[in-house]
Order: structure tokens, then C-alpha cells, then sequence
């Protein structure tokens, strides 16, 4: 250390911070976030994800792991710091290249490269680096969201001197400044005066019955209040990790000290874990009763298809077309050992959403009843109205907040736990209370993709038809029903005779929700394989019989656009690559509804001469304040920076979820209908206030007789103006309704393809390239657009290749309740990416464009089990492909 340095202060972004006093166990970032400092964020808190770098003397560390008295005399740069004098040219680059999508993970990612494109400067001078060195330069940082290819194309732009210039910083993404500098406020960040620090108590018995808690302990110490949560009339456990109790204190440690007073009583009862336990005959039941069962957690975006329960099994729901035909094909097929009909097991592990902003919830609860809740949530709307209804209140009384969301991936639709506790223990305190899950928590009690068993029957005639299929698929939600994998296959392959069959098979585990396109993934991986094999044995390309037995016209574009790609047309033989390195390529078709929430009211208004687009919706990611801010600024004809967003809060209107790829379709119509009866109302106020003769709009402005008024110096003449619209339903038929939600006319269409290296000496699969094409309408949002269908495809190949939610098979707790043992994929992970959009055949829908999120993800993984196919003629049955089963597989 230099002599004379300060030895009890730190220099963070050219302050002083004191640190001399802490205690070793206090780390670097909890002292930076008390100090205001929210750039730098908490995920993991082991060093894994990245998101909480600093630059130590301009050095990237992570400040979770470092000792805050470790940042004594030394120079600590944050997010904040590196635009002190004006965004670095990482920031810059990150913004024009999109290189974000929620921007939880933004800051960690700026602050670490910045750091590697100043030293790849002044080492190699304005040249781009290789992709691996970019990739190794970030390996210690995560994006949940998938950006990472256009994070390699930013950092390579930024090294190369392209984002020199010291323009304003604006890119692709209407909120990317204020996510590039890390100043985007998101729930984890909310601070409020007099706010107590909340945790929850958890089970730690798979099940108990009877179960009466003794807070008593807890309740007497000071500054403490506890809320019991057990359901009312149902005292029972049935899972590890259920919550059943929330304390609240002035600070964490003395809430986890009082939670662990709290008893837990209850008489100890057999459990069943995973699927063949759960189905036998003598299996512990998780729901004894009718009564029971109606508290079985819905693990699905919509209420679950009605169904009889056969002990821990719920179901079949049967579903198809000629089901009678199917079954009598497939069974004189199977009679005869006829080569055509394919008949498989396939099976997919539980895949955790863990987005890296983690389930947190600040509820005040007022005395006066009213409500004011910070959460991470999906749905502003539908939380308040939970809420209300939870706590017996007014809906008008509650107010959801939601500014950013750090990424949820269907996780964050419903009313969580840490929204109860956090109510309930506010009311208790009367003031603020926030109650923030650990990320083991996240990734053992926050929700998960169920595992599954699918069992696929799929006859091909000898004139290359498809003549039946069967699918029946076993969902293992936990304490969760609703699993809809087999259903999903009815939006393929038109209307062969099929009969397709979902059970929920319920256990002793933390219940399963809704993930990024709920059932398609798993259905995919069964379905798409077993169409590959049957095209491997017809001796067809599978491209050309995917096109032959798909109905839907909207793809046929697609499979004339993957077909000439030199990748797919140059491809040899299945098993031909030969050598330790065998390089296949694999291909997977998808579809999924479009939906459409017709209540979405969205309002424009004039406010200090600028317009202001209000709609009660948010963005977790997915570019929704991009998509109202196109809307408006081109019916005005200016551009998008000069229109400002306000969404995040559940009032006053109807906004909608985001989920089911629903919000696009739904709020840019309503946002052009908005603003045109705006501009209508601007024409009119400003003629008369300027006297204008002739006055009638025009990209940028009002003509009249006289020349052109533009719109700044119209907006300025006609303050308050609004204008307000309604989205409304399709006039078209076949109209579903779902919730506050319908599925309109047609079905989205994706192909994918997957170029892959597999090691048959170590066993590691590489996803080398991949290409996404989707039939999706007019897209809205470009630079969103884009990154929604780049993250499908990192978190498909996660979803094949590496993600499994491990459980313990006696008691059902979580052992991957780390990011250690959970693996995501990284920077190194990521293929280069090659997206496609079909714009045409949506022009009955307002608007022209519809939702992307989920037909971007469903057939991805399925793609990349048929490139590891073609590679070494080995098919996998079993997601995901770990080095220890294709080493199986192979022989090796």
C-alpha cells in the first residue's frame, strides 16, 4: 500500500467511504449497497454470477466475496464511476447492440468489460478480439436472460473504436441508458425509511399433519413481529421448504435469529418423492381428500383442464382427433414390427427459472387499509387484485410497483410467498417490510419446469404421411397440476389422427409453475426426435417432411429459408462425422397460440411539451417500453427517444401480463390507437391556439396553408391533451377466451437449427451455431425482437445440455441450491446466432406483429438432441445431455 494512504477509507467513484471499523464477515458489496450504491447487484453471493463486480484499482473482483476492510486505500470503480465524465465506450456499445435484456445483470457485465476492452486497447490497440477471448474475458459473469451473443458483438465493437464518439447515449432499447449505467431502479434496490428486514420460516420435513406452530419464543423478543402462514383449515406440510411462518426485524440477522425460535409441530407422515414412487399403488398420498386437493397449486399460466384423481395422479386429460384411429394404426403397426412407427421413452429434468433479480417484495401496509407493494412481479395488475383479495381490502386500495424487473420467465405471474409475508408482516409492524428470497431459495422453492416422462407413438405411412400419433406425458409438478406438455403437441402437424394424454403426478415436493412456453420444451423433445427418426428411416431430409406434414402455411417460408442454408445443404449422412470431434446439425420445428388481451387501455398525453405513454403493464426484459415508444412516435413521425414510457404500476388502467406472449400483440395497436386520437387532439388545440388555417398532421409536424409547425412547438401549445384507447377483441373467428386473455386466429411458427460438437473421449456436447427463424408477423421492436429469440436459444441449450434441478430422493429438498450446482449457460456457452424473422401472414391482427417469447423457445432443445444424433447416430432420450450420459450412450 502506498505510504500515506488512508488506511479506513475507501475511494468509490471518487468519494470517500468509510470502511476501517466493519467486521471481517462484512462484505464489500453490502457496503457499497448501503451506501446507495444499487449498480453493483446481490445474486448468488459466491462469486459465480458476476453481477456484483467492481473494478479494484481496475482490477474486476467480486465484491460479494470481498471483505469490505479488504477495499481500505484502494480505488473501488463501480457502473456509476465508469460514466463520471460521460459513458464509456462499453456503455455505448452495449446500448447500440442491445446487448441487454432485463439489465439485472448490466452493470456486473459493463463494469467487467470495461475492464478487458481498456487493457485489449492498450495491448493490441483498436482491434476486435476473437470471440474466445472475449467469452473468457466474461466467464465470471451470467445473463439469466441469454444476451450474450450480442454482449460478444458489443464488447468486440467497443475494442475496435467504434463507440468512441461522445454522443448521447441512446441504442436500441427505449431503457437502455439507465440500465448501461446501472441507475434502473428495480425492487431489490427499494430502500424505505423505517423499513424492517423480513424472512420466512420453512418446513424441513417433507410431511407433517397436524402441524401448530409455537411463535411465542419469537414473538417476545424485541423488535420483532411474526405472522403465521400456514393455510387456514389445512394444517398440514408437504414439502420441504413450505413456508409457514414470517418474522420480521430491524435487520436480517436478527430476523433469521428469531426465525429460528419459531417451532414447528406436527406429527411426522410418510412422503413419496419422483414419479414411479408417487404412482405406486401404496404411495403416501399428498392430497387426501377432495377438500385437500383444491389447494394444489395451479402450475399453469391458465386454470388447469377439469380432471379425476387416482391417488397421487391427476388424470389423464385426454385430448386429440380420431383417437380411435390412431390407436388402432399404432397397434397394427406395432403388431406387425413395422419399421415406421417410432416408439420411445423420453424424459427432461426440472429446469429453474433463477432469474438473477430474485423473488422481493417492500409492502406498506397503511393503517387507512391502502397498500403500497414494490415486487419483482409479471403482473402488476393481477398482483393487486391477489392482494386486495388476500388481505381483504379494496382493489382500488392497492398499488403494485414494478419500475424494472430483473427477468422472471413465467416464475413471477402469481402472488409468491415473499408478497404474503412481506403484506401480512407490514400490517403486523405498521411500516415497511421487506422480505427477499436467498438464491437458494430461488432455486429451491421459487417454482421450476417440471420434469417429465414422455411415452411417443408416431407412425409414418410408406408414402412418407404421417398416419398416427400417441403421446402421453408424466408431469412430476410436485405439489403442483396443470402440466399441459402432451396438449402442446395438438399445435403440430395438423389434424393427423392423434391422441395425446397429460398427467399430473403429484408428490412431496416444492410445486412446479409456469415456464417460458409451459409443456412446449418437454413435448418438443419427444415429439421433434421422434419425427427426426421417423425421417432418418423414410431416408427423407427432415426438413422436407416436417413441410409435409405441416398445415400451417406461415412456416413453409421458414423451411425454404432453413433448407438453403449451406450448413443444413452440405450436411453428410447421419453418424458419417467421424474422429474424437464429430460436428452434426439438427433441426426442430415449433408453434404456439397467439394471444391477445383485449382490456389493455393504454393513455397518451402531453406533459411539458413532450409525450407520455401510460399503460399498466411492465418490462421484465422482453422490450415493452421499446415497443409503446415505437408505437407513438411513428404515428407522430419523430423518433422514439422523444417519448417517454410510464409503466410499472398496476393503476389506473388494464394492462397485461407478461406472459403467454400476449403483451406485444396487445399494447402497440392500443398505443397507435392512443396516439392518433392524441394527434387529432394536438391538430385541433394548436390550430386555434396558433392559428393555423389548413391544419392537418404529418410525419414530424402540423402542415397548413403556411408551411409546418413542428410537433415540439405544437406539443408546447396543447398541454394536458390526451388521448386513450381500448385494445378490443379481434374481429375474427375462432376467438378463446383465457382469463383476461383470448387466443385469437392463427399460430406463430418457428425453425430452428443446431450445429453441435460432441467429445466422444470427455463427453461434452458444444452448440457451435444456431439459427432461429420465426413466422411472427411484422416485428415491433428490432433490437428486442432480436434478443428475446437469442435468450430463447441460450436458455434451450441450457435446458439441453447442462440444467437439471437435483433433488433428494428420500426427502425432496433441492441439492442444486447453488449456482455452482445449478448450471446456467455462460459467455462460452453461446453459439453464434443467426435470427430470422417472416414478416408476412399476420395482417388480420391490429398491428400486423405477435408475441415471440415462447415460440422462440419451445423447439430449441429438440434441435440440439437431433444435431447430436446426426454427429454419432446416438439418439438421446434424456434432458439434459451430460457428459455422463452420452458417454453411456456411445459405448465409451
Amino acid at each position: 500500500m502506498p505510504e500515506g494512504t488512508d488506511v479506513r477509507t475507501a475511494e468509490v467513484d471518487g468519494r470517500a467511504v468509510s470502511v476501517g471499523h466493519l467486521d471481517d464477515h462484512v462484505t464489500a458489496l453490502e457496503v457499497l449497497r448501503s451506501t446507495g450504491c444499487t449498480g453493483p447487484k446481490d445474486v448468488c453471493g459466491g462469486g459465480v454470477c458476476g453481477a456484483c463486480t467492481i473494478q479494484l484499482d481496475g482490477t474486476p473482483v467480486a465484491s460479494c466475496l470481498l471483505p469490505a476492510v479488504a477495499l481500505a486505500g484502494r480505488t473501488v470503480t463501480t457502473v456509476h464511476g465508469l460514466s463520471a465524465a460521460g459513458p464509456h465506450p462499453v456503455q455505448r456499445a452495449f446500448a447500440a447492440a442491445d446487448a441487454l435484456q432485463c439489465g439485472f445483470c448490466t452493470p456486473g457485465f459493463v463494469t467487467a468489460a470495461a475492464a478487458f476492452v481498456d487493457r485489449w486497447r492498450a495491448e493490441h490497440g483498436d482491434v476486435a478480439p476473437p470471440r474466445d477471448a472475449i467469452g473468457a474475458a466474461l466467464a465470471g459473469n451470467l445473463c439469466r436472460c441469454g444476451a450474450y451473443d450480442a454482449i460478444h458483438r458489443a464488447v468486440a465493437a467497443a475494442c475496435a473504436g467504434e463507440h468512441d464518439d461522445p454522443a448521447p447515449l441512446v441504442g436500441a432499447r427505449h431503457d437502455a441508458a439507465p440500465k448501461v449505467r446501472g441507475d434502473a431502479v428495480y425492487t431489490a434496490d427499494v430502500r424505505l425509511d423505517g423499513m424492517l428486514e423480513g424472512v420466512v420460516v420453512r418446513a424441513t420435513a417433507p410431511h407433517l399433519t397436524d402441524v401448530a406452530l409455537d411463535l411465542s419464543v419469537a414473538a417476545e423478543m424485541p423488535d420483532v413481529v411474526v405472522a403465521p402462514m400456514l393455510a387456514e383449515g389445512d394444517p398440514t406440510v408437504r414439502f420441504v421448504g413450505q413456508v409457514v411462518a414470517a418474522v420480521a426485524a430491524p435487520t436480517l440477522d436478527l430476523a433469521a435469529q428469531a426465525a429460528a425460535m419459531v417451532a414447528v409441530l406436527g406429527a411426522e407422515a410418510p412422503a413419496t418423492i419422483g414419479l414411479d414412487a408417487a404412482m405406486a399403488p401404496d404411495a403416501a398420498l399428498v392430497f387426501a381428500d377432495r377438500a385437500a386437493r383444491k389447494g394444489a397449486f395451479g402450475g399453469g399460466e391458465q386454470q388447469a383442464i377439469p380432471a379425476r384423481w387416482h391417488g397421487n395422479v391427476r388424470g389423464p386429460v385426454r385430448l386429440g382427433w380420431r383417437g380411435g384411429t390412431a390407436e388402432r394404426r399404432i397397434t397394427r403397426a406395432r403388431s406387425a414390427s413395422d419399421p415406421l412407427l417410432v416408439e420411445t421413452t423420453f424424459e427432461t429434468a426440472g429446469q429453474v427459472h433463477t432469474a438473477l433479480e430474485p423473488h422481493v417484495a417492500v409492502a406498506d401496509v397503511r393503517a387507512d387499509g391502502t397498500v403500497r407493494l414494490w415486487a419483482s412481479t409479471q403482473a402488476v395488475g393481477d398482483l393487486a387484485r391477489a392482494v386486495a383479495a388476500r388481505l381483504e381490502v379494496p382493489v382500488g386500495g392497492v398499488e403494485v410497483i414494478a419500475e424494472h424487473v430483473g427477468g422472471g420467465f413465467g416464475g413471477k405471474l402469481s402472488m409468491t410467498d415473499e408478497v404474503v409475508a412481506a403484506c401480512l408482516l407490514s400490517r403486523v409492524a405498521g411500516c415497511p417490510v421487506r422480505v427477499r428470497w436467498s438464491r437458494a431459495e430461488e432455486l429451491s422453492a421459487a417454482g421450476y419446469r417440471p420434469p417429465t416422462r414422455s411415452r411417443i407413438s408416431l407412425l409414418a405411412a410408406v408414402d412418407g404421411s404421417l398416419a398416427a400419433l400417441r403421446l402421453d406425458v408424466e408431469s412430476d409438478g410436485g405439489t403442483s397440476i396443470g402440466a399441459s406438455a402432451a396438449a402442446q403437441s395438438l399445435l403440430l402437424y395438423g389434424r393427423t389422427p392423434r391422441v395425446v394424454r397429460d398427467l399430473d403426478v403429484v408428490s412431496h415436493a416444492a410445486p412446479g409453475c409456469a415456464f417460458r412456453a409451459p409443456g412446449g420444451p418437454p413435448m418438443a423433445w419427444a415429439l421433434e426426435q421422434a419425427v427426426d427418426e421417423a425421417a432418418h428411416r423414410l431416408g427423407t431430409d427432415p426438413l422436407e417432411l416436417r413441410r409435409r406434414w405441416d398445415g400451417n402455411e406461415r412456416r413453409h417460408a421458414l423451411y425454404d429459408w432453413a433448407g438453403a442454408l449451406p450448413a443444413w445443404r452440405d450436411r453428410g449422412p447421419v453418424g458419417s462425422s467421424s474422429g474424437r470431434l464429430r460436428r452434426g446439425i439438427g433441426a426442430a420445428m415449433s408453434s404456439w397460440m397467439y394471444f391477445v388481451d383485449p382490456g389493455t387501455e393504454v393513455t397518451c398525453e402531453v406533459r411539458d411539451g413532450r409525450v407520455v405513454v401510460t399503460c399498466s403493464t411492465q418490462d421484465m426484459g422482453t422490450g415493452t417500453r421499446t415497443v409503446l415508444a415505437n408505437a407513438a412516435a411513428a404515428v407522430l413521425g419523430i423518433d422514439p427517444e422523444d417519448v417517454d414510457v410510464e409503466i410499472g404500476r398496476s393503476s389506473p388502467s388494464h394492462g397485461p401480463t407478461s406472459g403467454g406472449s400476449r403483451t406485444a400483440a396487445s399494447v402497440f395497436p392500443t398505443t397507435t390507437a392512443a396516439t392518433e386520437a392524441l394527434r387529432d387532439e394536438v391538430v385541433a388545440v394548436a390550430a386555434g391556439e396558433l392559428g393555423l388555417a389548413e391544419a392537418r398532421p404529418i410525419d414530424g409536424g402540423i402542415a397548413h396553408r403556411d408551411g409546418v409547425v413542428p410537433w415540439k412547438e405544437a406539443l408546447a401549445a396543447a398541454p394536458g391533451v390526451r388521448g386513450a384507447a381500448t385494445r378490443g377483441a379481434d374481429l375474427a373467428r375462432r376467438v378463446v377466451p383465457f382469463g383476461d386473455s383470448q387466443a385469437g386466429r392463427g399460430l406463430t411458427g418457428a425453425v430452428h437449427l443446431c450445429e453441435v460438437e460432441v467429445d466422444t473421449r470427455l463427453g461434452r456436447t458444444r452448440v457451435l451455431r444456431a439459427w432461429a427463424g420465426l413466422a411472427v408477423g411484422r416485428v415491433l421492436a428490432e433490437g428486442p425482437a432480436r434478443s428475446q429469440v437469442e435468450g430463447a436459444l441460450v436458455q434451450g441449450i441450457g435446458y439441453a445440455l447442462f440444467e437439471e434441478r437435483a433433488v433428494d430422493p428420500h426427502t425432496g429438498a433441492v441439492v442444486s441450491a447453488s449456482l455452482e450446482d445449478y448450471r446456467i449457460p455462460g459467455m462460452a456457452d453461446t453459439p453464434e446466432i443467426e435470427v430470422h424473422f417472416h414478416t408476412e401472414g399476420w395482417e388480420h391482427v391490429p398491428g400486423g406483429g405477435v408475441g415471440i417469447g415462447e415460440v422462440a423457445a419451445v423447439g430449441v432443445a429438440a434441435a440440439v438432441g437431433n444435431a447430436v444424433h446426426h454427429a454419432t447416430g446416438w439418439r438421446p432420450t434424456v434432458a439434459p445431455v451430460t457428459p455422463a450420459r452420452l458417454l453411456e450412450g456411445l459405448g465409451s
